[in-house]
């Protein structure tokens, strides 16, 4: 049965090719929408970008149509804008001058029309007034990833026959040598993909394991767990894992995805691994280190704020200015005791152009090359920002996406629909990705912050 899908404008503003995504049903925009997007449609950054381009969408369907009556669509369906049900009574105690309200009147309209209706609104409230209402509503789904819990982590465990164990530093171990076991402890082969990485265990002994990585039908050995970039060494497992995709050069790994909760060190080995690349061995590998934090309210405001773009965006930077503070001088009795000669070695780094920051609306556009380009929070991005970041990605450059899909800031995002979630789920199993996710026993900050982890 042909259903009408009433889009709400945060829809468009997040994924602007969404009217194209609902194949031989009718797409109802409400009026309200198209002066909602008219209203949007100067302001900085991605949602005025994204306003703009739903408008020259509806424009082109106007040169073959009349929006009013419907158009048809390229990929099956129609689409046409309603600007009726002016009429259609609501509770009074929602109010008719809210835009929210006159898109539910569209709703109940189509609805007291004996139409099959469906809302679609990244709105959690207008869902639930919607239900309300008897209108049947649901998030835009096209975006969205599994439940976080069933998410790619990279890394998982298996069992090594203990006569195959010992091999496994000169040869490596085909997967089918490999066995995982189930909860009555049946056996299986497990089913692993490129370059996700392994703990694997002697069947015999299970304290005795070896650290490797998937590449070819084989799990080999990490190349650099010996290595010690800028003068850190990995803790733990999932850190000898982040340390091997960080470290490999950009032509093998170019993208590298890295979730966890804070404290799991991920910007600063992330740091780390760049500042020796660039400044202890700099072997010309990377011209500089870009590191992009997006921030929910930010980015949408940076224009009003006083200042240039570095004065603009230094607040967001503050914790990449402490990770430095550690990285730079690694004696922690002695770091701290003079602030003035610290904070200089700090802005030679900067005024040198090793690290450069820039806001998320300033790299729109731009191709990067021979940079080491660091996305931290990347949960606060859009499937659409991380895809724009991805595509930017010239030659000899190297993506690092960081974040927790647990602490989002950004409205209308979540576990299944932020960027990194969706850059993770779409790139498995590609052979230029390398992921990881960090546990929450990895955390390597204070004794207070792990147990407050533990017990909060």
């Amino acid at each position: 049965m042909v259903k009408s899908y009433v889009i709400d404008t945060n829809v468009l503003i997040q994924a602007p090719y969404a009217l194209q995504c609902f194949e031989d049903n009718q797409v109802i925009l409400p009026l309200v929408v198209l002066e909602e997007l008219d209203g949007l449609k100067k302001s900085e950054g991605e949602r005025g970008a994204n306003a703009r381009r739903v408008i020259r969408f509806l424009e082109k369907l106007r040169g073959r149509g009349d929006l009013l009556k419907g158009v048809e669509l390229e990929h099956g369906g129609f689409l046409r804008v309603e600007s009726n049900c002016v009429s259609v009574m609501l509770p009074e105690s929602l109010p008719e001058d809210k835009a929210d309200n006159r898109i539910l009147k569209v709703c109940k309209g189509l609805a007291e029309g004996n139409v099959p209706v469906v809302l679609v609104t990244k709105d959690l409230v207008l869902r639930m007034k919607a239900q309300i209402l008897g209108i049947e509503a649901q998030d835009f789904s096209t975006e969205q990833v599994i439940p976080e819990e069933e998410q790619y982590s990279g890394r998982t465990s298996c069992f090594v026959p203990e006569e195959r164990f010992k091999e496994f530093r000169k040869k490596g171990i085909e997967i089918a040598a490999l066995y995982q076991t189930d909860g009555d402890g049946n056996r299986r082969i497990p089913e692993l993909v490129e370059n996700e990485f392994v703990i694997l265990k002697a069947d015999q002994s299970v304290k005795k394991t070896h650290l490797g990585r998937v590449s070819a039908g084989k799990v080999v050995p990490l190349e650099y767990r010996k290595s010690t970039p800028y003068g850190v060494a990995p803790r733990n497992a999932g850190q000898y894992f982040l340390q091997e995709a960080l470290m490999k050069p950009a032509k093998e790994a170019p993208l590298v995805i890295v979730k966890g909760m804070a404290g799991t060190a991920k910007t600063f080995y992330s740091l780390a691994v760049g500042l020796e690349k660039i400044v202890n061995h700099p072997s010309g590998e990377y011209r500089r280190i870009l590191i992009c934090r997006p921030n929910a309210q930010f980015d949408e405001d940076i224009g009003f704020l006083p200042g240039d773009e570095q004065e603009k965006i230094s607040p967001l930077m503050r914790p990449v200015i402490d990770n430095l503070e550690q990285l730079i001088d690694s004696n922690e009795e002695e770091r701290y005791k003079d602030e003035t000669e610290l904070r200089g070695k700090i802005e030679e780094i900067f005024a040198r152009g090793i690290i450069q920051t820039e806001a998320l609306n300033f790299i729109r556009g731009r191709s990067f090359v021979k940079t080491y380009l660091i996305i931290d929070e990347a949960q606060n991005m859009t499937p659409n920002q991380v895809k724009g970041i991805i595509t930017r990605a010239g030659a000899g450059t190297k993506i690092i996406l960081l974040g927790d899909p647990g602490q989002i800031d950004k409205p209308f995002l979540d576990e299944r629909t932020n960027g990194l979630s969706y850059a993770s789920e779409k790139m498995k199993g590609s052979p230029l990705c390398w992921q990881v996710t960090m546990s929450a026993e990895e955390c390597e900050r204070s004794a207070l912050a792990m147990d407050a982890i533990q017990r909060l």
